[in-house]
């Protein structure tokens, strides 16, 4: 996993505030999470080994993070800046819909950083959020390397071919345009929550996949998208079929938003054998 962390406040309300109104929320938390800890975590759960390369800062936070990613599974391998680790506040709404204000700007590793990058020539899959172009391409040493339509123009500058490119219909900031990169990833997914989502192959095949049946009632969408790019990472890196990745990243993401967190009911390798 190559990516961020962000420190989030977590907070269970009626409804997000309109501008002006004071809300009660009537659960609420803390925990390390951002898009790469989350999919870090996920890909743990299933493969049993994931090392994070990522940045923190040298405050309490970062410390904090830190200690905590790891007690969640994977080895976390963490420059540190003298900027503070990012922090958000969420709202969980009662619908379990997930609204996120971000404080501060992302940390993100470079290739730069004293981690191991050499490491990623000899693993099977590493999912990307962020890093600097030569992070991107340390990442391609990987057998597969699968990233998120979040960071196009970090994409598109490292100019890299990808195995597998995953971005939200629903989500403005994961739209993209696949003709801004100069090689076509092998797979590119469009995902759309409970209405499964659509996909494209290198050689021209399209089709769309249904979405996996919760295990029980949705609580909380955080994560829910990360942990399906985590799923898929897995399962191309574990040589599934297109389908069957597919399925198994669908099914990543509907455990996920049936627990409080992005963390209580992510998929583990014991559910899927």
């Amino acid at each position: 996993m190559v990516g961020h962390v962000e420190w989030i406040e977590f907070g269970k309300v009626d409804h997000v505030p309109k501008a002006g109104e004071i809300v009660h929320a009537t659960e609420w938390w803390e925990e390390p999470a951002g898009g790469g800890a989350v999919a870090a975590v996920q890909l743990h759960k299933l493969s049993g080994d994931c090392t994070f390369l990522t940045a923190l800062g040298r405050d309490a936070v970062g410390k904090r993070a830190h200690l905590e990613l790891e007690s969640l599974g994977p080895r976390v391998e963490a420059a540190r800046r003298s900027e503070p680790t990012r922090r958000a506040v969420t709202f969980i709404d009662t619908s379990g819909e997930r609204t996120i204000t971000t404080l501060g700007e992302r940390l993100h590793p470079l290739a730069e950083d004293p981690l191991q990058w050499d490491e990623l020539a000899s693993v099977d899959a590493v999912y990307l959020t962020a890093g600097d172009e030569a992070a991107v391409r340390a990442a391609r040493a990987a057998r597969v390397l699968v990233a998120t339509s979040r960071v196009m123009s970090l994409l598109a500058g490292a100019d890299v071919p990808l195995d597998a490119l995953v971005g939200s219909r629903r989500d403005p900031a994961e739209r993209f345009d696949p003709s801004v990169l100069s090689h076509r990833p092998g797979l590119i997914v469009w995902t759309d929550g409970m209405n499964g989502g659509e996909y494209e192959t290198g050689d021209g095949a399209s089709g769309t996949y249904d979405a996996v049946p919760l295990p029980g009632p949705l609580v909380d969408t955080y994560g829910g998208g990360d942990s399906f790019a985590a799923g898929l990472t897995f399962a191309l890196g574990a040589r599934y079929a297109v389908p069957e990745a597919l399925r198994l990243a669908a099914t990543c993401g509907a455990w996920c938003v049936a627990g409080r967190g992005p963390y209580q009911g992510q998929l583990t390798a014991a559910d899927i054998h």
